[in-house]
């Protein structure tokens, strides 16, 4: 009787190596917020969270995946920025925390200069991450050209993502790309786009000039950004036309646009007109 050859069972492929839960997108959103914080002890707490949940390791860990979706390299780039903010916190040295109050208030001086300038006061937005798009609503709102009951960051997320998605070649030039430099054209994708415009619309992420210009077109009002830089005032205006930049009307958005303020991050507060002295 010939014996069947047994047949070799295939030995079990090993475990992948454990990674890392992915940080909430909310969760991060708030450390980053945090991070901007003018308390110390938040920054530093906040810092020592990210630490503690080995954020740089998963930004790596993102990177490294042979196929990225757009949403996996969104989340690698806000890891990697979440860890230099906290690498770049230096706990209570003394005189770094002097150069930066120096810093943060010879800018305030410079934005008060023009605000007494313009007839302007600063109105405190809350440093979330919605900084912008609460500035603006709040503008809007004394303008006369947004309903009170509209005047949230979600109303002005929505409105600069819409604009944005809907003039893909207005605003795709000025989109970096998430691929490496050396990879494609250098502008976003399609998939790439489609998420930043949902990042806009839907998280805590930073605006910028992107969306102040699609505010600005969508709402047909300028935009003025009084900083402590040069230009002292940065004009944002609806029609596209380089020769408006040089007229300055009180009839517009008025925003202040801080870079020491929180210590690490931009942050935007509206400029209400000033009471009468």
């Amino acid at each position: 009787m010939v014996k069947k050859n047994k047949s070799k069972s295939k030995a079990a492929p090993l475990p992948p190596a454990p990674v890392a839960d992915p940080v909430d997108d909310d969760l991060m959103d708030d450390l980053l917020a945090q991070l901007d914080s003018r308390d110390q002890t938040v920054k530093q707490e906040s810092a020592a969270v990210l630490d503690e949940i080995h954020i740089q390791k998963q930004a790596e860990q993102l990177e490294q995946k042979p196929k990225q979706s757009a949403k996996n390299r969104f989340q690698a780039r806000l890891a990697r920025k979440a860890a230099a903010l906290a690498q770049s916190i230096v706990p209570d040295d003394p005189d770094d925390q002097a150069r930066l109050e120096k810093e943060a208030k010879d800018e305030e001086e410079a934005i008060d200069r023009i605000c007494k300038q313009r007839g302007r006061r600063v109105y405190q937005i809350n440093p979330d991450g919605h900084c912008l798009f609460s500035a603006i609503a709040d503008q809007l709102t004394l303008l006369g050209k947004l309903p009170s009951s509209q005047a949230t960051y979600a109303t002005m997320r929505a409105a600069a993502a819409s604009y944005i998605e809907s003039h893909v070649d207005d605003f795709l030039p000025f989109l970096p790309t998430t691929d490496e430099p050396d990879e494609g054209s250098g502008l976003m994708s399609p998939e790439q786009f489609q998420q930043y415009c949902h990042s806009i619309r839907c998280s805590s992420v930073w605006g910028g000039e992107p969306e102040i210009l699609a505010l600005s077109r969508a709402f047909r009002t300028p935009i003025y950004v009084v900083q402590g830089g040069v230009p002292p005032i940065v004009v944002h205006d609806p029609s596209g036309d380089a020769s408006a930049n040089n007229v300055i009307t009180q009839d517009g958005v008025w925003l202040s646009y801080h870079r020491k303020l929180y210590g690490l991050g931009e942050h935007y507060n509206s400029l209400r007109p000033a009471p009468p002295s």
